[in-house]
């Protein structure tokens, strides 16, 4: 790769954005130039596909936190092949940089790339969120759905921890019923816990409606591939933890991720709204700090029976005067 090209060059290979046709790398190649949407992909395309990511291994190596080394975070790509085997390569090499700038596998889980057209998107999943929250302040996430035979009750007017009651019915999903809510909440290390996000059926069905752009092309072109088609109730968890910052204070790094998701909700550049490595770890330093500084504020008073250190006095003891013994005469 010229050195000449900077990381922004090589995100926009081939996807018509780049300011210059002639700053495309000659060594590409040709067939990941210009990949057809066709929906048979071949062994030797999946492993071309792999062989010209592996030319970024600094870029992956340097965006990749120091708990997920590159070999972990390639094999799950090599699972997602096929699928980026059918995208541009530029969006295929943002969508999985912006993946690995958040610290975040695309195993289906905490992340996914998915397919949208000949681009690929990194959709970070509810699990990816909750992974980010604990990394701050948070100690914990609550993500549940209920379904129709569950006993449910939700007062948000009532005092924490009698504004929501959720006994699921006993046996399996298919025996409770459909889904009908999905909640979520947060515990934070001081034991205490937020307000409930609480979404119906109709809300996310409204979210999806009005800030799916790949939902919205999707029923244009009468397809059912995308995101909200296949992975309804996952969206609907994801949608619930998005709206937890109404009522918990997010970290940098959050709140970076629900850029990142909205940029591809619009089908923008997502790699550019993760945070730097470097300023990342500054920012996540500070925060701790904070936390520290906060903590210190709420500690209890100190022992009453504990030894006091020596203070220094500004001004000397003044001496007692001396008694006269009993029986003994002062000098006249």
């Amino acid at each position: 790769m010229p050195a000449t090209l900077s990381l922004k060059d090589k995100v926009r290979i081939a996807t018509g954005t780049a300011p210059d046709p002639a700053a495309t790398p000659a060594d590409v190649p040709d067939q990941l130039a210009d990949i057809k949407g066709t929906e048979q992909v071949t062994p030797p395309m999946n492993q071309t596909v792999m062989e010209w990511l592996e030319r970024y291994n600094d870029e992956f190596d340097d965006a990749l936190p120091s708990h997920i080394d590159r070999s972990t975070f390639f094999a799950a790509v090599r699972s997602l092949l096929p699928t980026l085997a059918k995208c541009t390569p530029a969006s295929a090499l943002d969508a999985l940089l912006a993946c690995a700038r958040f610290g975040l596998v695309p195993d289906g889980r905490h992340a996914a790339i998915a397919r949208e057209g000949k681009l690929a998107r990194f959709i970070p999943m509810a699990q990816g969120y909750v992974d980010l929250m604990c990394r701050g302040e948070v100690q914990s996430v609550v993500v549940e759905v209920v379904r129709e035979k569950d006993d449910f009750t939700w007062v948000p007017t009532a005092p924490l921890g009698k504004d929501l009651v959720h006994v699921p019915a006993r046996g399996m999903k298919s025996e409770r019923g459909e889904a009908t809510h999905v909640y979520a909440f947060v515990w934070f290390r001081n034991g205490n816990r937020s307000r409930a996000v609480v979404l119906d059926r109709e809300d996310a069905e409204e979210i999806r409606d009005e800030h799916s752009r790949a939902y919205q092309e999707a029923v244009a072109e009468g397809r059912d591939d995308s995101f909200w088609h296949r992975f309804f109730i996952q969206m609907w968890m994801k949608s619930a933890v998005r709206r937890l910052p109404k009522y918990v204070r997010m970290s940098a790094e959050v709140t970076a991720l629900m850029k990142a998701d909205e940029a591809g909700q619009a089908g923008q550049l997502q790699s550019y709204c993760a945070p730097d490595p470097e300023a990342a770890a500054l920012v996540a330093d500070a925060e701790e700090a904070h936390a520290a500084a906060e903590a210190s504020q709420d500690a209890a008073p100190p022992n009453p029976t504990t030894r006091r250190l020596p203070v220094k006095r500004s001004q000397p003891r003044r001496k007692a005067p001396r008694r006269a013994r009993r029986g003994r005469k002062t000098p006249a």
